[in-house]
């Protein structure tokens, strides 16, 4: 990724504290899974928590990262599984390819360029595959804990349709996912001010409100969420 901003050790010490959020991330992993087809790749892999869920599920990943550190980290963390290819990646880019799928879980809103972000997540995937991604929702959210993560923006479905358009995709879903997460992120973050690191918070929200908050969204979905869930088509 290209004109990231902010605290590489914030951004990981965040990762690391939100990895405690099992529910969370599998309810996630559970929302790309229908649209990623047989060899996807991800952009901005961190950690690679994600990674390794889908990977499980698929015959073939390919998972990547930006930062130098975090790129080491994440072949040493994935080295066992012969399925996942690991590589560097930042955008935009040139390059092209033919995979299934690209998935980018809380990434686009750390790059300036994300229209032409978007272009290059397109120029991977062969005609017909998807583009499934997740981004924070509501610029009245932008708090100080985003800030020192590097987001650049938030965004609505309005505002992410548009420039997955913009980039040539094919909107198929837009949709806000977690509500409660929304004004609990609201309340800790701009509020009280606090970072989104492991804690008793997280572990509470995680085990109590977030299979609350997965049930009622499976019946009903909400106005309004922690998080934009996006699938757009590469058009062919």
């Amino acid at each position: 990724m290209a004109d990231i901003t902010g605290d590489q050790r914030v951004q990981s010490e965040v990762l690391e504290g939100l990895a405690m959020a099992v529910n969370h991330r599998r309810w996630f992993v559970e929302l790309a899974v229908p649209h990623l087809g047989d060899d996807p790749i991800e952009i901005g892999s961190g950690l690679g928590d994600y990674a390794l869920e889908w990977s499980e599920l698929l015959p073939r990943f390919t998972a990547t990262e930006a930062d130098p550190d975090r790129l080491v980290a994440l072949k040493e963390r994935l080295a066992d599984r012969p399925n996942i290819e690991v590589r560097q990646m930042l955008l935009p880019h040139p390059e092209g390819g033919d995979y299934s799928a690209a998935v980018s879980y809380n990434v686009l809103e750390h790059i300036e360029d994300h229209v032409g972000a978007l272009r290059s997540m397109r120029d991977l995937v062969r005609p017909g595959g998807k583009v499934v991604l997740i981004v924070p929702a509501f610029q009245f959210a932008m708090s100080p804990a985003d800030v020192a993560t590097g987001h650049v923006r938030r965004y609505t479905k309005k505002t992410l349709g548009a420039a997955l358009t913009e980039a040539g995709l094919q909107v198929e879903e837009l949709r806000y996912a977690n509500a409660l997460g929304l004004i609990g992120y609201f309340m800790a973050t701009k509020v009280f001010r606090l970072m989104p690191k492991e804690g008793p918070m997280v572990k509470v929200y995680d085990t109590v409100v977030l299979p609350v908050t997965k049930a009622a969204e499976q019946k009903v979905r909400p106005p309004f969420g922690q998080s934009v869930f996006a699938v757009a088509r590469v058009p062919g």
